[in-house]
């Protein structure tokens, strides 16, 4: 823990880094989707060991929910495509459905992690190990 420019503000270790793995993690849920994954995995593999706690903790963590949301879409496709296909007007209702709950909740929940990142705080998303 330091002091930052600012007399107010106290860093943390790894700070910056847990910041980083926060951003991309929302940047592949709303912006790069993909890219944004690759670079967060390589983060992950590149800080893993070296890190400070709250960079590990943060790192580990957006991994963990990428991976979840990504194993949801896939999930979603599948479920589309057994029940009809692309060509169905329901796949609209569970594409909508998909967007409005899942895919906003696992936003929300990187905004949260975010926040606790700036903060210099540990976070873990309540999902399943």
């Amino acid at each position: 823990m330091r002091l930052s420019a600012n007399k107010d503000e106290v860093v943390v270790d790894g700070q910056s880094l847990a910041v980083l793995a926060q951003s991309l993690y929302l940047a592949n849920l709303l912006l790069l989707p993909g890219l944004s994954f690759l670079a967060l995995v390589y983060l992950f593999m590149k800080h893993r060991t070296s890190a400070p706690p709250l960079a590990q903790n943060h790192l580990s963590e957006t991994l963990r929910a990428s991976l979840w949301a990504g194993a949801m879409i896939m999930l979603v496709n599948l479920g589309i495509f057994f029940a009809g296909g692309y060509d169905s007007a329901w796949t609209w209702v569970a594409l909508i459905i998909y967007f409005t709950s899942i895919h906003a909740t696992f936003v929300l929940l990187g905004m949260l992690g975010l926040s606790r990142a700036m903060a210099g705080k540990c976070y873990r998303f309540p999902l399943p190990h």
